[in-house]
């Protein structure tokens, strides 16, 4: 019985030790997402060792109901697929701050916070260049906007 938990121990070490991927320790760039129509979103990624990372995304919009600007945090979880791909996934949280046009003058703006999951592949070129298709549904909570959102974002980064 002993046997076969050693066994079991070292084919499970030898496992995730396969999976493991060294990732860059920065990447900055744009992810292009639409979170009912938000936009562009600078973003950097904080490599944290071989496989976990930090991102942080700064996006903003404007047009004629509203401005706004959204702050994202999300801690990831790197995987490797096959050379110079990868997948990843982790949970995250933000806010946003909406400012409406409203044509009686009266201030309606309000600020929410939300809490997110992040899901998506990537790919490693040879030269320092990542691009990454994610997948993150988000709760906001609010004043008026406790709902479910889904982003799904396009990212270039320079990874240096």
């Amino acid at each position: 019985m002993k046997s076969l938990f050693f066994i079991g121990c070292l084919l499970s070490v030898g496992f995730l030790s396969l999976q493991a991927q060294d990732i860059s320790k920065n990447a900055i760039g744009l992810r292009l997402g639409d979170d009912d129509g938000f936009g562009a979103e600078v973003s950097y990624q904080r490599g944290l060792g071989n496989a976990q990372r930090l991102e942080f995304d700064l996006g903003w919009r404007a047009n004629n109901n509203f401005d706004a600007v959204k702050l994202a945090g999300i801690y990831q979880w790197v995987w490797n697929i096959d050379k110079g791909f990868n997948w990843y996934a982790g949970p995250g949280a933000g806010f946003v701050f909406i400012d409406f046009e409203d044509p009686s003058g009266r201030d309606d703006s309000e600020t929410f916070i939300f809490i997110a999951g992040d899901i998506g592949v990537e790919y490693n070129f040879e030269f320092p260049l990542l691009i990454s298709l994610d997948f993150r549904p988000e709760i906001g909570f609010g004043n008026n906007d406790d709902d479910l959102s889904f982003d799904i974002g396009l990212g270039v980064r320079y990874q240096f």
